[in-house]
């Protein structure tokens, strides 16, 4: 439902963790062997809590300063989040987040299960079975000491690892319903498995580039950390903290009511409309209320949802956000430049719009050019002619292109020694060392009985501290994820040719290459920014490319590569997370993969079901208010569009030329701002994160547009003002107060979604009037598709 001034003098303390119940003398959360492993790291930052206001003053600058201000970096090694009671509630809530996950995937309106919400209710239940389930006799195997954090986090990572509708899914409805090829069971279930666990296995080896150092922030798991450091701390400081999420939480619910369901106009106030609510340019450039509307110019959005969406504003750096700003400036200027100069024809189809046109406007007929086998006809293509992109959607194409060459040349600039440990492993003296390590292991070939004990540095200052913590439990060894990988390679490689995939295997292993690259670049930029980037597009144009008139090829490539890449980044984020809550690493790794294996079967059979039983509303163009295909009619459309007409569109001489090169001059854009940056240092171009702002040139392309200045707004007020004048507050309560309006947020949409809104039935909209405009646009702007 991913260069700020001189940094201040820090303390060397930071509040502790502190358990809400002490330990019981019975308590035994760990075997013998694993405890005496035990050596607490001397780690920089780490004490008990200090007296209130105490080294609280600080600006933060900083990754490491966030990290160790903000969020605790004490540990309670005997808090254990290996018990019956965080296996149920994982289990039951990766059931419920992956059927729900698949119900959403088939509705007409795009929700999500969102990592909060997953968080709130597991801290709900897992405190309703320490408060009713007895402690004595054998129900105290049950309920064996209070809920704590780590199994929290544990209940978290397993059921996020499954609420989420996977790609593969998509594949094979898109089969099922459009090419009449339904792959037996067995093989389905192994193309979940294999497409899901890829990312694993690739993101885990990055673990010492892209989790353990302090550069790696993931700020967007910022506010989820500070509320569960308010749900379990103690003390005075702990009790004000949990009152203010309590009073933040309820006050936000309350008020969604209203422009979710009541006062649909707060989602966005245009004066603009409100004075002239019949013309056209006005909502093309200051309505924004409904999706592809207009571009939101000075509206005023007071929803918490429609303008927050993946990005938390109290959550992101302010580098990132300034960054934000200038894209979003630049795709407003763009975004009318090109509209009303009439650049590729852009006045004869509507200004945003994902659709394929005919020259005169109406919405190109795809089937009008597939042939018995769902591929591109040359002759029926010569009948239709070749579609055309609404004006928005070929500047999301240059914008997309543009940011991620833009990545690769940003972050080999400014980040190279961040990324140095990627590519160490490639000098010939750490082969040789590779080498006898194997030649050594290989004595005792069962990895898995590898301790995962790592040696404790000489030198603990320069790590971050949380990763310090983290050394005195034993690690998932680098071979497990190097299994995970080679066992998922070899079944894809299998998978691919009993599923009729079309996909040769060597273009499924060029799948792989660019996963393996691009993890490594959007990655690194995700975990610093909190800005994730996707290689969708990118990949889709090449498949074009390399295997023309494939668009089931087409579908498996984007399958092993743009999954496999957001996989690999979802993990890291949710290691992340456990390296913050100190939750033992081998605990983390067996959520994750506990989670995703439980929510591809059930994915599996929910989208079964469905489809058997609303195949007729699926395959229509407008469905119901309760069903739809729109999602994947959309993916197999963009699989016939890049498979079967790259060469057409996109090649040299072609009416889209320019969007493939844009990924090259994307990778020079950066280039500038370094060389200015490095003769003219005090021009502050290092402020600039170039693959942030080439991408969100594309900002106004989709969504809700009206909310974003009230976003922006919101974003400098945290992250410049309060954090620079206040920053006292901003340690306390910045992302705490996140939390508590994500959280508060998300509880109510899930709420009315099911009750009002038709998620579980028809909708039952609230009675229009004139704050709830339901026969037009939410900001009485004029309806214009």
């Amino acid at each position: 439902m991913i260069g700020q001034g001189r940094i201040s003098e820090l303390p060397d303390t930071y509040p502790a963790t502190i358990n809400r119940t002490p330990r019981t003398s019975d308590e035994k959360p760990y075997p013998k062997d694993e405890k005496s492993h035990y050596a607490q790291a001397n780690v920089e930052g780490s004490s008990t809590e200090p007296a209130d206001g105490d080294g609280s003053d600080v600006v933060l600058h900083d990754e490491r300063q966030i990290a160790t201000h903000v969020i605790s970096v004490d540990d309670d090694p005997s808090l254990n989040p290996w018990t019956f009671r965080s296996f149920s509630i994982g289990l039951g809530l990766s059931a419920f987040g992956a059927s729900l996950a698949e119900i959403y995937y088939f509705k007409p309106a795009t929700l999500f299960v969102s990592l909060m919400f997953l968080a709130i209710i597991a801290y709900a239940i897992g405190l309703a079975m320490e408060t009713f389930i007895p402690r004595r006799g054998l129900l105290r195997y049950l309920n064996p000491h209070p809920f704590n954090k780590k199994e929290n986090a544990f209940i978290v990572i397993m059921a996020n690892s499954a609420a989420h509708s996977t790609l593969a899914t998509e594949v094979l409805a898109v089969q099922r319903l459009y090419y009449n090829i339904t792959p037996n069971a067995a093989t389905s279930i192994f193309l979940l498995f294999s497409s899901q666990l890829l990312g694993y296995g690739i993101g885990g080896v990055m673990r010492s580039t892209l989790l353990y150092p302090s550069k790696m922030l993931y700020p967007v798991i910022l506010p989820l950390i500070s509320m569960f450091d308010a749900l379990f701390q103690d003390g005075a400081v702990a009790r004000r903290k949990l009152k203010v999420f309590y009073m933040v939480f309820g006050a936000i619910f309350i008020w969604e009511l209203f422009p979710q369901w009541i006062f649909p106009l707060l989602t966005g106030i245009s004066i603009f409309c409100l004075a002239v609510p019949n013309n056209a340019n006005i909502t093309r450039v200051f309505g924004g209320s409904n999706g592809n509307e207009g571009l939101g110019l000075l509206s005023i959005g007071l929803d918490w949802q429609s303008f927050t969406g993946p990005f938390n504003p109290l959550a992101i750096p302010l580098k990132a956000q300034f960054s934000t700003f200038i894209g979003y400036l630049l795709s407003m200027v763009v975004f009318a430049g090109v509209f009303y100069n009439n650049i590729w024809k852009a006045q004869n189809f509507p200004m945003l719009s994902q659709l394929l046109f005919y020259e005169n406007g109406t919405i190109y007929n795809q089937s009008l050019i597939l042939d018995a086998n769902y591929e591109v006809d040359p002759t029926l293509l010569a009948e239709q002619g070749l579609p055309y992109y609404a004006s928005s959607w070929v500047v999301y194409l240059l914008a997309m292109n543009l940011g991620l060459g833009a990545t690769i040349t940003h972050l080999l600039l400014w980040n190279h020694d961040d990324l140095r440990g990627a590519w160490e492993w490639m000098r010939p003296s750490n082969l040789r060392k590779e080498w006898q390590g194997f030649r050594l292991r290989s004595v005792n070939w069962k990895f898995w009985q590898d301790d995962g004990m790592r040696e404790q540095p000489q030198n603990t200052k320069e790590l971050d501290p949380h990763y310090a913590q983290m050394l005195k439990y034993p690690d998932v060894p680098n071979s497990w994820y190097h299994a995970v990988f080679v066992l998922s390679f070899i079944v894809a490689l299998i998978v691919i040719y009993k599923s009729n995939s079309t996909l040769p295997w060597w273009g499924f292993v060029i799948a792989i290459i660019l996963s393996i690259m691009t993890t490594l670049f959007l990655g690194a930029l995700y975990a610093i920014t909190g800005i994730v980037l996707s290689i969708q597009t990118f990949v889709q144009m090449i498949t074009g490319y390399m295997l023309p008139g494939r668009p089931m090829a087409n579908m498996y490539i984007v399958l092993y590569s743009h999954n496999t890449v957001s996989q690999a980044t979802l993990l890291l984020r949710d290691l992340k997370i456990a390296q913050y809550v100190k939750l033992p690493p081998r605990a983390a790794f067996t959520a994750q993969i506990v989670g995703t294996l439980v929510g591809a079967i059930l994915n599996y059979v929910l989208m079964n079901s469905i489809i058997d039983n609303r195949r007729e509303i699926l395959l229509s163009v407008e469905g119901t208010n309760i069903w739809s295909g729109q999602q994947p009619q959309s993916f197999n459309s963009q699989a016939i569009t890049w498979g079967g007409l790259s060469h057409e569109l996109f090649s040299v001489g072609m009416r889209y030329q320019w969007v493939p090169w844009s990924y090259v001059v994307g990778l020079f854009a950066p280039v500038p701002f370094w060389v200015v940056h490095r003769y003219w240092p005090k021009l502050r171009a290092d402020y600039y994160y170039t693959p942030i702002i080439c991408t969100y040139i594309a900002r106004c392309a989709v969504g809700i547009n009206s909310s974003l200045l009230t976003y922006y707004v919101i974003a400098f007020l945290s992250q410049w003002w309060v954090r620079t004048r206040y920053p006292r507050l901003f340690q306390k309560y910045n992302y705490l107060v996140g939390a508590a309006l994500d959280g508060g947020t998300q509880v109510v949409v899930f709420i009315l979604s099911f009750a009002v809104q038709g998620a579980a039935g028809a909708a039952n909209l609230f009675p229009e009037w004139w704050g709830a405009n339901h026969s037009g646009n939410y900001d009485h702007c004029m309806r214009l598709q």
